[in-house]
């Protein structure tokens, strides 16, 4: 492969790289916690909702402090499953970028 041939193919790699990274970005992630919390994170790890069951009632600290742990472990998971997806959909750009990708 000539070196204007490579360039071009590396420029439409990182085109799709771009775009793909974009889509992951935007994509909505929800997941819940204890049945109480359930959040909304985007791909870029926006938190943009959390919401509460409103059959939850907090009658000390200690359900509030649980009520807190519930969100950070709801966005955890969002987190997780955000970064399982992002992997998903770059791994095919890391084995083009590795040995015998051209």
């Amino acid at each position: 492969m000539n070196q204007q041939a490579l360039m071009k193919k590396l420029k439409q790699l990182q085109d799709e790289m771009v775009e793909t990274q974009r889509q992951i970005e935007a994509t909505l992630f929800t997941a819940s916690a204890g049945g109480v919390v359930t959040i909304e994170m985007l791909g870029n790890k926006k938190l943009v909702k959390v919401d509460i069951d409103p059959s939850f009632e907090a009658h000390n600290s200690d359900d509030f402090e649980m009520l807190s742990d519930m969100i950070v472990a709801a966005c955890q998971i969002a987190i997780d499953d955000i970064d399982k997806f992002t992997e998903e959909k770059m791994r095919k750009y890391q084995s083009m970028l590795g040995y015998g990708g051209f």
